[in-house]
């Protein structure tokens, strides 16, 4: 069968600069993260020094202003480079896109001080961020969390149990929301706290169907003190934040999805340019390449939506209903296109010889992540309809 490379995505994009770090994030995916996906993901290894690696290039910290060692750019380039790295391979995509929802509240939350305290090693230093809100009773209804922080003196003493964390037990940062008030949304708050804080612990990993390079475990606080000054926000604001977080958290989502569609479809195009059944390439085929087709569509519009929804952040417009469109759309997209994909490899699809196979399990935990692909739709008929009417807080 024919070697057939795929072709890079043609990309729009507003500056050399952006054009420069599409370029940097492929050389690193193609030479450094890709032929070592299959192995490690088999391994259930994490990857810790390719995050080092793209620390040191730059690449952890898009988002953020270059103040504090972030790379000044627009959401729009940020998520083109996620989709690169997570088209090489999710794990890393994945974590990309955690470790900045892990920045989001200090730096948009954070006193000068704080920013200026912990924000340089955060997108610049090395450092790998996760992010605490769920919680094993309390998942897609996150207001009722019961991870509790109560005040003594100038400290916060945190105690309860984090769930489903990517980065869990490995990070060296974890913005958590905690109870500090009443029951409900307006009773949280979020706090910065150090991951080699004394009483905190990581579980053994779950045993995932897919991503198996990716740790995601339950966090334990148990008597973990922080000092108020690594309070985020004001008291009782934590809710608000981490819903603001989640928007930019899922359009990461989105372009993760995409970039493991892309892949996916990759695959699927080179196996069926080369495999020859009834003395033809099974591309000749009409079934087939309606199949190619319709993958190749639904790509292209989760990417156009995924844009237009970083396009309204960048401008400073509301673009919470169409990050959850962009999330639902995409990572839907994300199943169809691996499940159609192992379809069009066919026995070989099945097996471990090839990575559709683990595209397609990648794939599942993306409907699942950063609010099911449910809640998007509830989120998305909230903005037309209203909330509903027996909602409550």
């Amino acid at each position: 069968m024919p070697d057939r490379a795929p072709q890079p995505v043609d990309r729009q994009l507003p500056t050399d600069e952006a054009r420069d770090l599409i370029s940097l994030a492929r050389d690193i995916a193609q030479r450094e993260i890709a032929p070592r996906a299959a192995e490690e993901e088999d391994a259930g290894h994490f990857p810790r020094e390719i995050f080092t690696l793209l620390s040191r290039s730059g690449l952890l910290g898009l988002p953020y202003d270059a103040e504090y060692g972030g790379g000044d750019q627009p959401y729009e380039v940020y998520l083109q480079v996620l989709e690169e790295l997570a088209a090489a391979r999710l794990t890393v995509g994945l974590g990309v896109s955690v470790h900045s929802l892990s920045c989001h509240a200090l730096a948009n939350y954070g006193t000068k001080q704080q920013q200026v305290e912990h924000l340089p090693a955060m997108l610049g230093g090395g450092l790998l961020g996760a992010y605490c809100l769920s919680e094993p009773s309390s998942g897609s209804d996150a207001a009722s969390l019961r991870t509790k922080a109560v005040r003594d003196g100038d400290d916060w003493v945190i105690d309860g149990t984090k769930a489903w964390i990517t980065h869990g037990g490995i990070a060296d940062f974890y913005t958590v929301m905690a109870r500090t008030g009443e029951d409900g949304p307006r009773g949280i708050s979020a706090f910065l706290v150090p991951g080699d804080a004394a009483g905190l612990s990581g579980a053994v990993p779950e045993k995932k169907m897919g991503m198996k390079g990716s740790p995601t475990a339950q966090v334990h606080f148990d008597g973990v003190r922080v000092p108020d000054e690594r309070r985020l926000g004001e008291e009782g604001q934590g809710f608000a934040i981490a819903l603001s977080a989640l928007d930019s958290g899922r359009l990461g989502i989105a372009a993760c999805a995409i970039g493991l569609a892309q892949a996916a479809l990759d695959e699927a195009v080179a196996y069926a340019s080369g495999r020859q059944q009834f003395g033809r390439p099974i591309s000749d085929f009409q079934g087939l390449r309606f199949m190619l087709a319709d993958m190749a569509t639904q790509i292209e519009a989760g990417r156009a939506l995924y844009l237009a929804a970083a396009r309204l952040r960048d401008t400073g417009r509301p673009f919470a209903k169409q990050a959850a469109m962009a999330k639902l759309h995409c990572t839907d997209t994300a199943m169809k296109a691996t499940i159609d994909a192992v379809q069009i490899l066919g026995g070989y699809g099945y097996t471990a010889d090839f990575p559709v196979e683990r595209f397609m399990r990648e794939a599942k935990v993306l409907q699942i992540v950063e609010g099911t692909n449910q809640i998007q739709r509830m989120v998305i008929a909230r903005h037309l309809a209203g909330p509903e009417a027996h909602r409550t807080g």
